[in-house]
This record gives structure tokens, sequence and C-alpha cells, in this order.
């Protein structure tokens, strides 16, 4: 049991219509799988009174709803004021180590490796945030399906305002709280790179006292963020490939599929492999093995977990292809874009073998008056990386000029090309930003039969 209605009418202030339990909280009605807590929440898109009728025939057990109903149910005047409700009283209740991931590039994957070396130390008692429930929605809900007795709590929080973050950190009150990277990622939202800095540096404004800051060295924002991380009078932990970071690289070997890694770890030298590709990835690595150490995780144990990594669907999965006479391997880099992770995927696909490399690349959204040019900057990547043939997805993609590309206009005509283009040997890499759809893209290609 996760909630009961009492607790649920106490938490929000609400009216409880007859007690009942519940073992999960969603808002959307297609997760009801049964005994699930249905938020009903009014949305830009949809109201979701609308849809209790769909969540009780699949078994939700009750509601928090803004009208009466003939289900068990807590009345609340607001029900988004209820889900946050929700979310600090299951954050009040808990006496787990809390961890809150953000950063312009990285913060999804890390907080899935985090989560599975705690799980190897907790595996009955460690709670994450799935998928990338990490804004204003996502972060309480993610908080109200934390169970009382879980031992770790890991957090994805994001942002593409000033304020956001400050938000939800003094929400989730996280223990520890790590940056894996700054960059150029939603700078239509911010006057500058050095603005989107100071912005994720709210995280450490809500870390319990006595906590510990973790952020990366090697960027150019580091002074910003430790003097965040100071000003908080946080346990600062650096990490990186600068000697004087507290969490370094003695040793790695990039690889096409991955990366021989030997650390010092604030004192503690560990050596491990990192099962995801590209030199992006050891920076996400060295943050995951100081987020376990200050968790008081087994090194040892995350390092097992950082070697089972794979890539997330939309952020690094590679797939065979099945073609006439071979097949293609596909990598799916296809949730999300900036000028940094398009850089970081171009050049895993230069260190992938292949025949000939492929790439579909969508436009990066959300770069504000420098689009253009940032979009003209890929040039330079894109030629290092070897690429034989390239399709360019988008309006924003036009300000790319190079030699022998392909401009098209959606993910399906991007899609018959691809399927014309890819022959036996050859590596296709699919990035963009998500609203471009090339998930789409990569979910038909998966249907692919000879």
């Amino acid at each position: 049991m996760l909630w009961t209605g009492r607790d649920i009418a106490a938490a929000t202030g609400g009216r409880l219509s007859g007690d009942f339990s519940a073992n999960g909280v969603t808002f959307d009605s297609r997760e009801v799988v049964g005994g699930e807590l249905f938020i009903a929440m009014r949305g830009a898109a949809a109201d979701g009174h609308e849809f209790v009728p769909q969540a009780a025939a699949r078994g939700a057990s009750g509601f928090i709803s803004e009208h009466d109903l003939p289900q068990p149910h807590v009345r609340v005047a607001d029900s988004m004021a209820a889900l946050e409700a929700l979310g600090r009283a299951a954050r009040a209740r808990s006496s787990a180590t809390i961890i809150g991931i953000t950063g312009s590039v990285g913060k999804t994957g890390s907080k899935e490796a985090l989560r599975m070396a705690l799980e190897r130390v907790a595996p009955d008692r460690t709670h994450w945030s799935v998928k990338s429930y990490n804004n204003h929605t996502g972060v309480p809900l993610s908080l109200s399906r934390m169970p009382a007795d879980s031992r770790f709590g890991v957090f994805e929080m994001g942002m593409n305002h000033r304020g956001e973050l400050a938000a939800l950190t003094a929400m989730v009150r996280p223990h520890i709280a790590a940056i894996s990277w700054v960059a150029s990622a939603h700078i239509e939202h911010f006057d500058s790179e050095a603005a989107i800095a100071e912005a994720k540096a709210e995280i450490f404004a809500g870390v319990e006292s006595g906590g510990t800051a973790i952020w990366p060295m090697d960027n150019i924002h580091a002074p910003t963020l430790k003097a965040a991380a100071d000003a908080h009078r946080l346990r600062s932990l650096s990490f990186g490939w600068a000697a004087d970071a507290d969490v370094r690289v003695l040793c790695a070997d990039i690889g096409a599929d991955g990366t021989d890694l030997v650390a010092d770890v604030a004192g503690e030298t560990i050596a491990c492999r990192i099962g995801m590709a590209g030199r992006h990835w050891v920076g996400n690595a060295l943050m995951v093995l100081a987020a376990a150490k200050a968790a008081g995780g087994d090194l040892a144990e995350a390092g097992l977990a950082l070697a089972e990594l794979s890539g997330l669907p939309g952020r690094g999965a590679r797939f065979r292809m099945p073609l006439d006479g071979g097949e293609a391997m596909v990598i799916d880099e296809s949730y999300n874009a900036n000028p940094l992770s398009m850089a970081a995927a171009l050049a895993v696909l230069h260190a992938t073998p292949a025949r000939r490399r492929i790439a579909v690349l969508g436009a990066m959204r959300e770069l504000g008056g420098g689009s253009a040019a940032l979009h003209a900057g890929l040039a330079d990547p894109i030629r290092s990386a070897g690429v034989s043939e390239i399709a360019l997805v988008g309006e924003e993609m036009q300000a790319l000029k190079l030699d022998r590309a392909t401009h098209l206009p959606d993910w399906q005509s991007a899609l018959v090309w691809a399927r014309s283009m890819v022959r036996d040997g050859d590596v296709l890499l699919v990035k963009g930003s998500n609203s471009v759809g090339l998930g789409r893209l990569v979910d038909a290609l998966k249907e692919t039969r000879p």
C-alpha cells in the first residue's frame, strides 16, 4: 500500500468521500492497471475529469477530483495543487537519501546509471523518476510514487526558465544535488549561457543542510556552480578530467562501444567499464560515481552498474535493421538535441566501425536568435565524423550548408530517404529535438523487414 484515502486527504486538505488504498499514482488513465490513485487534472489539451470512467473501468482504486464522483475520492479545489501537496507529503514522510540531478545534457542517462548503482545496494528500496518526468508535473508525480520505506530516491529535474529549478528543488529537498553539464540548451529563454548556468545552480538552493553539491570542473561555468555551492554551505565535489577535480580521470581508454576507466573518487581508486560509447559518458560516469559515494553506496557496485549500461530509447540505444542481403546498425538519439549533444553523438558515430556512416539530423529547437549560427556550426562535427550521406530535417536546418546534404521537411520524408539509402554494413545515426518527431522514424525502422 502506497497511500490510504485518509493519508491523501490529510496531505491535500481535501474531503474524503470514503476510505480506500492505492498502490500507485497516475494522472494518465492509460497507465492504470489496477489499484492506482487517479488524479483528474485539467490540462491545456484535455481535462482529466473526462477520463475518470476509463480509469475506473481499468481498476483505479481511488481518485483526486475537483468534483464529486460516484467512486471513492478525495475532493480538492485544485488537482495540480493537490499533486504538489502529495509529493511534498511523500518527501516529508521519507527517511531516504535523496539525490537530485539536472544538466543541459546527460541528466536522464546519468539518473538511470545512478539508480542502477544504488539498486545493487538496495534492490527493493531504491526509487527513481521514470522516463523524463522532470518538470512541474513530473517531479511531484515521481515524489508521490516514492514508497515510505525507500532507502534511496533519485530524481531528475529539468528547466527551461529561470526559477523552475528553485521551485522543484524546494519540493524534492535533496541531500545531494548534481549538475551533469551546462550548455546552450533552451537558450531561447535566456540572455546568455552564463544565465543558464545560474539557473542550473538553483538546484543547490534546496539541498538539505550539510548536503553535497556535485558539479563539472571542466565546464566553463564551473566558477559559477562552485560559488553557488559555497553560498549554500554545501560540501562540494567537483568531477572531470582536471587534475585537481575531487573525482577525476586517472586513465580512460575510449573505444567504439564503451570506455575502460580508472578514476580517483575523492581518494578512492576504482577501475570499471562504461557500457556507453563516447567521451561525454566519461563525465557522466564520474558524476555517477561521485553521487554514489556521497549517498553511501558501494563504488564497486556502481562500477558494475556502469558496465551494464545500454542505451535508452532515444538516448543512444542501438539496434540492427535487417536488409536484403544483410543488416545495418541504427543509433537512436532521437529524443533531444542541442549543439553539444549533436557533436557528441557525431563523435560516437565516427568511432563506430561501418562500411558507411549515414545520418538523419533534425532541427535543434529553443536556440533563440542564435539558432541559424548554431545549426550552421554543425558542419565541422559532421565532416569530422566522416558522414557519407546525410538528411537534414526541419526548417532550421536550412542554415546548415553541406555538399550532398538532402533537406527534408518532416520525419515521414526522412523515413523514405533512410530506407532508400541504407545498405548492408552501414551505421545510421538519428538525432534531433523531440518535437521534430524522429522517434517515430526510429519506431518505423524497427519494424523494417528485409
